[in-house]
C-alpha cells in the first residue's frame, strides 16, 4: 500500500520513526517551514500543500482565509489524485491536518489521524476514519466528550523516539555561534496571541539575563518592534530549536506538545507560558515531567527552583506506540473505519471557539 503523510516542522517528527520502519512507498505534504527537509529522507515525493497563518502576521477577513484554505486544499487533492495512495495520515491540530483530510475525503482516501492535543483538536478529524490518542484516559476523552468512533490507545507518543535520536549540536557550538556565553531561550508558539508578545518581551527584559528569542509563529520584525533592551536578540528564519534549547540555562515557551517532548527527553528546565490553551494536552504532559506551567506575569518567580524534567519514559512508550501504529496500518483494511460525521464536527468546534 502506498501511503501519504501531511505535517508541518513538529508532527513531521512524529511521522520519522514511524517511517523509519515502515516498508511502503510514501508521498509527502509539507506545510510551512522545515517539514519538507524532515520528510524528504522517507517520501518518493513532497508536495506543500501551504502554510499556517501564524499569529502576528498580516491580518485577514474570513472571506480571504477561506480562499486560502480551499487554494491549500486544491494543491493537497492535485498531489493525491491518481497516485493510487491508499491511506493519508494525518498529525496535529493545524491547518495541514484540515487541508489533508478534506483533500482526501474528495477523493475518497482514507484517513489515519495521530491525536496528541486531545482537548483542543481540529474539527475535521470528525471526518477521519481512524484516530489514535497516546492513552486510554485519552481515548475515552475523545470518545465521551466529541462522540468520535474508532479511536485506538496507542500508549505513548512517537515523537519522542525521533526526539532521542535527534543530531544536537554541542553547548559551546551554539554558544559561539550566536556569540553569547549563558541564555535564557524564549519560543514563541502557537499557544500565544499578538497581544501576549509586548507584555512577554517586557518581563524577559525585566529579568536582566541574555535572552535568544525564536519567534517560531510570528515574524521577527513584529517580535523585534516591541523590543527596547540590548539582553534581548530575536533571531531569524529557521532554526535548530533543540539544539539552541540543549545549551540554554532555560527554556521559557508558549507552545505545545513538541516542544514540551522536546524540554522532557532533553532535561532543559523550563517554564511553559499558559497562553489560551489553560487546558492542552501539553499542559498536562508539562505537570506530569516537572515543567512550570505559568502565566507571563508569573515568569520572573518561575526561576526560583527551576528544575530539569526527566522524560526517559516517554521514549520507552514511544517504541510501543510505533509499533501499535505500524499495526493499524497494515492492517487497516481489517479495521472499521466508519467516520464520526458532524455531530462530533460541531462538539469540536464548539470546544474550539473558546480560543478564536
Amino acid at each position: 500500500m502506498k501511503i501519504a503523510v501531511a505535517a508541518e516542522s513538529a508532527p513531521a517528527r512524529t511521522f520519522v520513526p514511524l517511517l523509519e520502519k515502515l516498508d511502503m512507498e510514501t508521498i509527502g505534504l509539507s506545510h510551512g517551514p522545515g517539514a519538507k527537509e524532515l520528510l524528504q529522507p522517507y517520501c518518493s515525493e513532497i508536495h506543500p500543500i501551504g502554510q499556517g497563518r501564524g499569529a502576528g502576521a498580516q491580518k485577514r477577513s474570513n472571506s480571504q482565509i477561506a480562499k486560502l484554505v480551499i487554494k491549500d486544499i486544491l494543491k493537497a487533492r492535485r498531489a493525491l489524485q491518481g497516485k493510487g495512495v491508499g491511506l493519508v495520515l494525518t498529525c496535529g491540530n493545524a491547518g495541514d491536518v484540515r487541508k489533508a483530510i478534506s483533500a482526501a475525503n474528495i477523493l475518497r482516501i482514507p484517513t489515519l489521524h495521530i491525536e496528541q492535543d486531545i482537548y483542543n483538536p481540529i474539527e475535521m478529524i470528525a471526518f477521519s476514519n481512524l484516530i489514535t490518542a497516546p492513552s486510554e484516559d485519552y481515548k475515552n476523552y475523545l470518545e465521551n466528550n466529541y462522540s468520535l468512533k474508532n479511536v485506538h490507545n496507542i500508549g505513548g507518543y512517537p515523537m519522542a523516539a525521533y526526539v532521542s535520536k535527534m543530531n544536537i549540536l554541542g553547548k559551546e557550538e551554539i554558544k559561539n555561534q550566536y556569540g553569547v556565553d549563558e541564555f535564557v531561550l524564549l519560543a514563541l508558539g502557537g499557544d500565544l496571541k499578538g497581544e501576549d508578545i509586548p507584555p512577554l518581551i517586557q518581563v524577559m527584559e525585566s529579568l536582566e539575563k541574555t535572552v535568544l528569542v525564536a519567534p517560531f509563529r510570528f515574524s521577527p520584525e513584529f517580535v523585534r518592534s516591541q523590543v527596547s533592551s540590548n539582553h534581548i536578540r530575536v533571531l531569524d528564519g529557521f532554526v535548530d530549536l533543540p539544539s539552541i534549547m540543549n545549551a540554554s540555562q532555560a527554556l521559557v515557551y508558549g507552545a505545545g506538545m513538541g516542544i514540551t517532548l522536546e524540554a522532557g527527553i532533553l532535561k532543559v528546565p523550563s517554564i511553559k507560558i499558559a497562553g489560551f490553551h489553560h487546558q492542552h494536552a501539553s499542559v498536562d504532559l508539562a505537570r506530569v515531567l516537572g515543567i512550570k506551567v505559568l502565566d507571563i506575569n508569573q515568569i520572573p518567580s518561575g526561576f526560583d527552583d527551576l528544575k530539569k524534567p526527566d522524560g526517559d519514559y516517554l521514549v520507552d512508550s514511544a517504541q510501543i506506540a510505533i509499533n501499535n501504529l505500524i499495526s493499524l496500518i497494515t492492517n487497516f483494511n481489517n479495521e472499521k473505519r466508519s467516520k464520526s460525521g458532524f455531530k462530533s464536527l460541531k462538539k469540536i468546534w464548539n470546544a474550539r471557539s473558546q480560543f478564536r
